[in-house]
């Protein structure tokens, strides 16, 4: 019957293909987005600032407090994803 079905199911293969081909490019797509390396290379860099004087302590607050959101929001994921 393997043979019978994929025989019919023929002319859907390409739909079947730009389907996976959807899955993988949205994986791919997630994975970079909920990367938690960007977020806290900023963090660091945010420190770096303050410390150096390019940036006050408000901007700083302000901007730190979106990074830690972002990064509440992967982790987030990241854990929803496990099995």
């Amino acid at each position: 019957m393997g043979v019978l079905t994929q025989l019919l199911t023929l002319p859907l293969a390409p739909v079947r293909g730009v389907g996976w081909v959807v899955r993988r490019v949205t994986e791919a797509a997630e994975e970079e987005y909920y990367d938690e390396g960007p977020v806290l290379r900023e963090l660091a860099a945010l420190e770096q600032e303050l410390l150096s004087g390019r940036i006050d302590q408000e901007a700083f607050d302000r901007r730190e407090d979106e990074l830690l959101d972002r990064l509440d929001e992967i982790r987030r994921f990241r854990e929803g994803r496990q099995p």
